[in-house]
């Protein structure tokens, strides 16, 4: 069967229409209200009600799995959230100790090295599953993309999270740019389709070389 790796994300689509919570993914600093010492949130990854996470304050970094919980994700004594995905309110709070807020904003992922634009398509002969995914442009974590499962083609905005680009119940990894994977939901089913990518079109000799 099928996996996906904690490097990428599940978030369902009812709750990104109700809750937006893709704008929560990324890594996030800034400095505490009062001390002005420097915090760091980053979350890598939502799947369901969890999500991995990691909280850098005083100079050490704590890893785990948070709660997410609608437009929060509460991590130990931390609960993080955003409304507009570019500045994010962190609470500190554990018991009577009273409350910390630290006041964060997104930083801009590195430079694309475009290694997931082109077009792929596979066949898997474990499942007997074809796909292909279609990259058509990257901006920032967003991609319009082109995907066929099933004989089904579906367009629309995808999310870019590293290596990986997620669109619907379908996402899209690769690690050298030029073999990856397709993974796929159908139901409570998944399919893996290992792909590769085709040489782009206008690549050929016939291109006038001396204009």
């Amino acid at each position: 069967m099928a996996t996906v790796s904690a490097t990428t994300s599940q978030i369902s689509p009812a709750n990104e229409r109700v809750f937006p919570q893709s704008r929560l993914l990324g890594e996030w600093k800034g400095n505490w209200v009062g001390n002005n010492q420097p915090v760091s949130f980053n979350v890598i990854n939502i799947r369901g009600a969890r999500a991995q996470v990691e909280y850098t304050h005083n100079g050490r970094t704590e890893r785990g799995f948070a709660e997410v919980n609608g437009s929060l994700i509460s991590f130990g004594g931390v609960t993080v959230g955003t409304k507009d995905g570019k500045n994010m309110v962190l609470l500190y709070s554990v018991g009577g100790a009273g409350k910390q807020t630290a006041n964060l904003e997104k930083q801009d992922p590195p430079p694309s090295d475009s290694r997931l634009m082109g077009s792929w398509g596979g066949y898997s002969s474990d499942n007997g599953k074809s796909a292909s995914f279609k990259v058509l442009s990257v901006n920032g974590k967003e991609a319009q993309v082109s995907v066929t499962t099933d004989g089904i083609t579906r367009q629309g905005t995808g999310i870019v999270y590293k290596n990986v680009i997620m669109f619907g119940q379908a996402q899209i990894a690769t690690d050298d740019g030029q073999n990856g994977r397709i993974i796929y939901q159908v139901g409570s089913k998944s399919f893996m389709v290992p792909v590769t990518k085709y040489p782009p079109a206008d690549s050929s000799s016939t291109l006038d070389k001396t204009a």
